[in-house]
């Protein structure tokens, strides 16, 4: 019986459809800036998130790591949550490879910081302090969407204090649809507070690859720059922007079956004694399990055909690639195990990174 896969968005597999949109790509070369594929959808994500310009990329962290050092130069700071991914899962990127020093800050269930602990953590204008110039969101975080009063609240800030400001938009669309009403109109609501967002199109969008990069012009002209450097100036990418064209054509409101799903699983394992389900607002599930018995859950999922994730507690994504049909073969693979008592021990799950 085929896997039901719920480690991430990321293992989507591209739609026949999607694929026949590939085959059909007109290319060139996109370093030398000719590939027609790759320039449309660059014009397309810019004018959706009300930006001058975008640059497609290979990843999410290629393309949060070139904005954060197009806005920033060595010696500079910018403000981030502890867990954000930007500073927790991308390899330290920024400082190692920008010389941008992270100013982490704690966040609370919803990935929030406060906004006191902001104003105090930037620093003056002198030399004995790294220059403040960058303020990172994520939105989602964990499945949550951030508020649109804290978004202003936070963006209004640092505006106040001369920083720039940067989303990492990797479930953005999410959040947009997730708002209700018109997803595109939702996430120009979003966008619109920032002055980069990196938005990701191999997510819930089920695009195979890529990520893009949308500020002003000379923002991504310098971040251009920098994604050369890094190694992300690709060929004939049309390829992969043909897909991601198809996912904003055909994948942008399917995102809500997605989260009724996510619903769906949090209310199958909701009451079931020594599971604790903390969130599902978006396509983003995790579950708490009682007395240290997360791995033994996870090799039990795993031995039905059931794959989950467990570096922060037990996650489980849903995503154009699972059905009703999977997500209930993992609510009865979750109550038989506790049915039977929590299983025997086995050896941990390996965890992951939070993708």
């Amino acid at each position: 019986m085929k896997n039901v896969d719920l480690r991430s968005d990321t293992v989507t597999q591209p739609t026949p459809a999607m694929r026949e949109a590939m085959m059909a790509a007109p290319l060139g070369d996109d370093v030398f800036g000719d590939d027609p594929s790759v320039n449309a959808l660059q014009d397309r994500i810019a004018a959706l998130t009300g930006k001058e310009a975008a640059l497609f990329m290979a990843s999410g962290t290629q393309s949060n790591l070139c904005g954060m050092m197009a806005h920033c130069q060595r010696g500079d700071e910018y403000i981030v949550g502890q867990n954000a991914h930007t500073y927790r899962y991308e390899g330290g990127g920024a400082a190692v490879l920008g010389s941008i020093q992270p100013q982490p800050l704690a966040q609370d269930a919803s990935g929030l910081m406060r906004l006191e602990d902001i104003a105090a953590a930037i620093k003056p204008d002198d030399p004995h302090f790294a220059r403040t110039r960058l303020l990172c969101l994520e939105n989602t975080w964990n499945g949550h969407p951030m508020s649109p009063a804290y978004l202003q609240q936070a963006t209004d800030l640092a505006r106040q204090h001369g920083l720039a400001t940067h989303l990492d938009g990797a479930r953005v669309f999410n959040a947009a649809v997730a708002r209700g009403g018109d997803p595109l109109e939702a996430l120009r609501a979003i966008v619109d507070l920032f002055d980069s967002v990196s938005v990701c199109f191999s997510k819930g969008l089920g695009a195979p690859v890529g990520s893009a990069l949308c500020g002003s012009r000379e923002l991504i002209d310098r971040a251009r720059r920098w994604r050369k450097m890094v190694g992300g100036g690709l060929r004939q990418s049309g390829l992969l922007a043909a897909a991601a064209h198809h996912a904003l054509d055909h994948h942008v409101h399917r995102l809500a079956d997605d989260h009724a799903l996510a619903q769906r699983l949090a209310q199958g394992l909701s009451g079931i004694e020594g599971l604790s389900v903390r969130s599902a607002q978006t396509n983003i599930v995790f579950v708490d399990v009682a007395n240290g018995r997360g791995p033994d859950l996870l090799a039990h999922l795993q031995r039905d055909g059931v794959l989950a994730t467990g570096l922060i507690g037990l996650r489980f994504v849903t995503h154009l690639d699972v059905d009703a049909a999977g997500i209930d073969r993992a609510i009865a693979s979750v109550r038989a195990f506790f049915a039977q008592g929590g299983g025997a021990a086995s050896a941990p799950v390996a965890g992951t990174a939070v993708y």
